[in-house]
């Protein structure tokens, strides 16, 4: 029997389905690498051709813009990210911007509406007794559908099956199209300097070296650097992965008994997230049907208060910017939003508290914008005003560049700027050691 046939007369043409939206109606959209691509762009011709108003959007680390021109007044976007498509629009004001930094099992986050009208998203074809799998990534999915008046999915025979709660039945799901569009954002973010990609070999081998243990539990973040983080690991021995986003160079680890998850409190010899980004098909398809690997509920791998019984529980991620104290802002410059905090926040409180833990972030030490000459520092002596604190000093224990390791642990203020000092960028370091000496008597 094909899958058609398995969902009968919940099969109908995209107009259709995304034809029963309506002016005032709340949208629900799978996120960011899930963006359910055929159903959004047949939503924004259906919106925009019949004069339709006011439909609010709910769509984490959104996939594609909902913020162009000539949709405004049509679509109001509320996201947890500031994703390309909408970064200009989010500091225009015409985008929601959610803070969004607590995630709590099966729970949709504040912010986002709790009981949607309509819940689009991606899943694969059934199987023979009903089930869909929602492919590379569970995020929000399982606790939207479940709240959502009316769930509409579009098909990708080709996304992959997990074990964990990676499933919706048939009887759950109201329509079913066919996708004629990949999933994913419109267009891929574009890719580190030969410069960053030098400086992100020499963070992750301090990294992999000099502050991971065999036997570690990690996390890694989806940054330029810590994503890039698994491939620098495959020395290690009994390593566990209990993260968010499961990113590139993790399925290697498993299939060289590397990443064994032996030694993990929670969900022993798995390696556990929500999604999987950051990595081809041919990863993809090692982690298919994998008993090694399980993917949860966003709020479920996010929950501080699981994490935080993890021994020696090693943290990952990436900073934009970060003070002479170790003040972390990964999410903004100044006051505007430029990512989004995702669960950094609660990762490195864990790490932090964790018996055995580290909590690490990791950056480059300066940064040439597109199209300029000038070079920035990324190592400042205070953040801008109304910068966004994405962690505070107080969780931080090591800050890594290409120049060395920071420990932040136990030191005083003073002695925190001399050791940011030594990893700065050199260009930089006389500037950032007159203003240390002001602020902090150095």
């Amino acid at each position: 029997m094909s899958w058609q046939d398995r969902v009968g007369d919940k099969l109908v043409g995209v107009e259709q389905a995304v034809g029963t939206i309506q002016s005032g109606d709340v949208v629900h959209v799978a996120p960011y690498a899930t963006t359910p691509g055929t159903l959004c762009v047949a939503l924004q011709k259906h919106a925009l051709g019949n004069g339709l108003k006011n439909i609010r959007i709910d769509h984490p680390a959104a996939g594609l813009s909902w913020t162009e021109p000539e949709m405004r007044g049509v679509f109001e976007l509320h996201d947890n990210y500031a994703t390309p498509g909408n970064r200009d629009a989010c500091h225009e004001g015409e985008m929601g911007y959610l803070p969004v930094g607590i995630w709590k099992s099966w729970e949709i986050p504040p912010g986002f509406h709790q009981n949607p009208d309509v819940f689009l998203i991606p899943v694969s074809p059934p199987d023979d007794k009903g089930f869909c799998s929602f492919g590379s990534g569970v995020w929000l999915s399982r606790t939207v559908a479940q709240a959502s008046k009316r769930v509409i999915a579009e098909v990708h025979p080709e996304f992959i099956r997990t074990y964990g709660e990676n499933y919706i039945h048939v009887d759950e799901i109201d329509l079913f199209v066919e996708a004629q569009a990949p999933v994913g954002p419109s267009e891929p973010p574009p890719g580190p300097s030969e410069e960053d990609i030098a400086a992100v070999e020499v963070i992750n081998t301090l990294v992999a070296a000099d502050l991971v243990n065999d036997g570690d539990t990690l996390q890694m973040g989806v940054g330029t650097v810590s994503a890039a983080l698994a491939p620098f690991l495959d020395f290690r021995n009994d390593l566990g992965i209990q993260t968010e986003l499961i990113t590139g160079g993790v399925a290697d680890l498993v299939a060289k008994g590397v990443v064994t998850g032996k030694r993990k409190k929670w969900y022993p010899n798995k390696v556990v997230g929500s999604a999987c980004v950051a990595m081809p098909q041919e990863e993809l398809d090692m982690i298919h049907m994998n008993p090694n690997f399980e993917l949860y509920d966003f709020g479920h791998t996010d929950d501080l208060r699981l994490l935080i019984q993890q021994e020696n529980f090693v943290a990952v991620n990436n900073a934009l910017t970060i003070d002479l104290t170790g003040q972390i802002s990964a999410e903004a410059l100044d006051h505007r939003p430029y990512t989004g905090v995702g669960g950094q926040t609660v990762f490195m409180l864990a790490a932090a508290y964790s018996p055995g833990g580290k909590s690490i972030s990791v950056l480059p030490s300066s940064a040439l914008p597109t199209g300029s000459n000038q070079r920035l520092t990324r190592i400042v002596p205070t953040l801008g005003a109304g910068a966004a604190i994405t962690v505070p000093r107080t969780y931080v224990d090591y800050v890594v560049t290409e120049y060395g390791i920071a420990e932040l642990k136990g030191k005083t203020l003073k002695e925190r700027a001399g050791a940011m000092l030594e990893i700065a960028h050199p260009d930089f370091r006389e500037e950032l050691r007159s203003e240390a000496r002001r602020l902090y008597h150095i």
